[in-house]
């Protein structure tokens, strides 16, 4: 059971991981096709590139989370309302294409803290 688990966290966090990473980077780097789809929702350029750079952020932690469990956490937490947003976004403007990977985001975190043996909730 305890290998299972770590399969679906191991997994769970490199989708993660691809998602966000590629998401920050064709906002950074201004890829056409992100960019106008980011315009058609409201962003302009300097919006686009600002949350770009944040989910960027993101990403390096994760990324330094492999090494140092607690900054993958603080990553995690820290790009859940990046997921979230992106999800209510393509939900109002009507975009079901793509708010697929945003739901399958908000879903992961859940997921990725739920199965982390470095991350509880005590209430």
């Amino acid at each position: 059971m305890e290998t299972i688990k770590m399969t679906l966290h191991w997994l769970s966090y490199a989708y993660y991981l691809y998602v966000f990473g590629y998401a920050s980077l064709f906002k950074v780097f201004q890829k056409k096709s992100m960019m106008q789809s980011m315009k058609s929702l409201g962003f302009n350029k300097i919006w686009t590139i600002s949350i770009g750079i944040l989910e960027l952020f993101g990403v390096i932690l994760l990324i330094i989370g492999i090494f140092k469990p607690q900054y993958k956490n603080a990553g995690i937490l820290f790009l859940f309302p990046f997921a979230v947003g992106a999800f209510t976004t393509h939900m109002a403007h009507k975009e079901y294409v793509y708010f697929y990977n945003s739901l399958i985001m908000c879903v992961l975190t859940l997921v990725l803290l739920a199965t982390d043996k470095n991350f509880r909730i005590m209430l």
